[in-house]
């Protein structure tokens, strides 16, 4: 390890950029969905609308849709995007209360009536989940249900009609809704929705933001996987959509974890090699990845990172699928593997597809963006008691146990609004934690010295003779180009473990490879003749739940260069940052249940950040 310099000061959160105007670090969620998408409000989530994901996000009480008690985030988020399903939207919350439309024909109103009972019984009962499971696709191979799916959708609802004129309905209320709370400069509601495509089980799921306002996006309707499965196809959409309104968009892959290999493939889900219009179209949309969420972290898995310690983190190998099946870790699954193939891809195509951001964000159905271990209210609304998260209460597999408190989406923006926001998520200057609110940021170029570790004007001094996290760095370099990483901690959250550098390239014999480095750590440990950093303890008392913050550091930062960086390998490199051991939300629980352990979910979590990669070429 080439360490040249390492610190421990204060961090200034906010920095300066070349123009002199203040980067601000931004806090959100561009992942949660309300009481109008289809499984949100079928599974417990009758009453948490839009309106109140916008008001929990600003920090004000409201009423929990499950348990009905007073909650409230513990600190309010700078900016939101409630995300709901764009199939079926509104839809099932319409036909719960007003019934089916009186316009049907004699035989699908009978279907429709004998459907809607089904329906009304499961969610009055609690079983909607159960209900919601049945539709769920069955597994397959993923490029053959694609192709079917053109001709019969994978999720049909059996029974329950489209209604365009309610989806119409309802999108204009979330967008009327996001134009009322969006407040420039103080807190920004963007307009998006998901697209829920998942051949076979596959879940290609993407997000979907739009930086315009509610008359510009009323003059489309959502797209979803109901129009196609296929990402190209929607990536098309975006094109067509963008030049015919003047929106811009960015479409954002979640959870490629289940993915059965397919989010960061050699080839479509056509089955067809990649072509380099499919690459094109794939980088102009897709800047960023969610690398961390509800369901499970992406970033890598045992299986495919053995040499790396940190990996097995809040693992989750359940399919989105009717019937369960062994879970198999791709190398198209994972958010280090893909930014590896991109290398790879790039090498043989002079492009890459796959050279996003990071940022996380929670898939939360409650309307509620909770990330905090303490303040976790769960998945599902069901699942938001300790009672439902013990137990299997989501599927004979899953339990709220399973799910991650996770996360929170970093932004480097030059002001709060939708226009700023965007344009740091395009250009990549974003990162993602598991859910506390680490600060960190990272710069790479060929003369960063000392003196920028505790300066104010970071951000103007380093981007001028190099680049910000999300960048790129061209040319072949005599030597390592040096990494300047400064980490924080939450200021009401646990201390600081270490900084480590994850780096990826691809060697002589054309393979690709990964490491990762331990860049700086508190306290005085020192590494042991294998190069492994001794753990930094734990001080979670398990009976309480109480933590000290007598080990760790609020902050760690350190100039690094590559010891065995090659200047003819193309790499990239990204930073993660490590909180010490503190409770996790099943730990939380079990205590309050009276049970000694969560069953076989751990007790502690090492939260963490991920910056968003640099990209050296030769």
């Amino acid at each position: 390890m080439k360490k040249l310099f390492v610190g421990m000061g204060a961090m200034l959160i906010a920095t300066t950029n070349a123009a002199g105007e203040d980067k601000r670090l931004l806090w959100g969620d561009t992942h949660l969905h309300t009481n109008r998408s289809m499984d949100a409000f079928t599974v417990g989530n009758r009453t948490a609308d839009p309106e109140t994901a916008y008001r929990y996000a600003r920090g004000l009480p409201v009423i929990h849709p499950y348990h009905r008690a007073r909650i409230q985030i513990e600190t309010p988020l700078d900016f939101l995007v409630v995300s709901d399903h764009a199939e079926f939207l509104g839809v099932i919350r319409h036909i719960y209360r007003e019934g089916v439309p009186g316009d049907l024909g004699i035989i699908d109103r009978a279907m429709a009536y004998f459907s809607t009972l089904v329906l009304r019984y499961a969610i009055d009962n609690e079983v909607g989940l159960q209900l919601f499971g049945s539709e769920l696709p069955e597994a397959e191979d993923p490029v053959r249900a694609a192709k079917n799916s053109l001709i019969e959708p994978a999720v049909t609802l059996t029974g329950i009609p489209a209604l365009p004129q309610v989806e119409a309905n309802t999108w204009a209320q979330i967008t009327n809704t996001a134009d009322a709370y969006n407040n420039p400069g103080e807190f920004t509601a963007f307009i998006g929705w998901e697209w829920s495509s998942i051949p076979g089980g596959a879940n290609l799921h993407r997000i979907v933001i739009t930086d315009s306002n509610a008359a510009v996006a009323q003059q489309y309707q959502p797209y979803s996987f109901l129009n196609s499965s296929f990402p190209e196809d929607l990536w098309q959409w975006l094109d067509t959509t963008s030049a015919s309104t003047g929106a811009d968009f960015i479409s954002i892959p979640h959870n490629s974890n289940i993915s059965k290999g397919f989010m960061f493939d050699t080839k479509t889900l056509r089955g067809e090699p990649l072509s380099k219009n499919y690459i094109s179209a794939r980088m102009k949309w897709e800047k960023l990845a969610e690398v961390t969420q509800i369901k499970g972290d992406s970033e890598t898995h045992p299986a495919l990172s053995p040499d790396d310690e940190f990996a097995d983190f809040e693992t989750y190998d359940f399919y989105i699928q009717r019937d369960p099946t062994d879970y198999v870790a791709g190398e198209g699954d994972y958010i280090r593997s893909g930014l590896k193939r991109g290398l790879a891809i790039e090498a043989e195509m002079g492009k890459n597809p796959y050279q996003f951001g990071l940022i996380g964000s929670t898939d939360a159905h409650t309307g509620m963006a909770s990330a905090e271990e303490d303040n976790f209210h769960g998945k599902l609304a069901i699942d938001s008691i300790p009672e439902n998260k013990s137990g299997q209460a989501l599927t004979d597999s899953v339990s709220g146990w399973s799910m991650s408190a996770s996360g929170l989406a970093a932004v480097w923006a030059e002001d709060n609004t939708r226009e700023a926001i965007l344009a740091a998520m395009k250009r990549r200057e974003v990162y993602a934690t598991s859910g506390p609110r680490i600060g960190v940021q990272f710069f790479a170029g060929a003369g960063l010295g000392e003196e920028l570790l505790q300066s104010p004007d970071v951000y103007a001094l380093a981007t001028a003779t190099g680049v910000a996290m999300g960048g790129e760095l061209s040319g072949a370099l005599e030597a390592s180009p040096v990494f300047l990483v400064r980490a924080s901690k939450d200021p009401v959250g646990g201390n600081l473990d270490r900084v480590q550098i994850v780096k990826g390239w691809i060697d002589e014999a054309g393979q690709t490879r990964e490491k990762v480095f331990d860049v700086v750590w508190s306290g005085e440990r020192q590494l042991d003749a294998s190069g492994k950093l001794p753990a930094v303890g734990n001080s979670v008392d398990v009976t309480t739940g109480l933590y000290t913050n007598d080990i760790g550091a609020p902050q760690l930062s350190a100039l690094w260069q590559d010891p065995e960086f090659d200047r003819a390998q193309a790499a990239f490199y990204y930073a993660r940052v490590l909180q010490i051991p503190t409770p996790r939300h099943s730990l939380y629980d079990a205590i309050a249940l009276g049970l000694a352990h969560a069953d076989d979910h751990p007790d502690t979590i090492q939260e963490r950040a991920y910056t968003s990669p640099i990209w050296y070429r030769p």
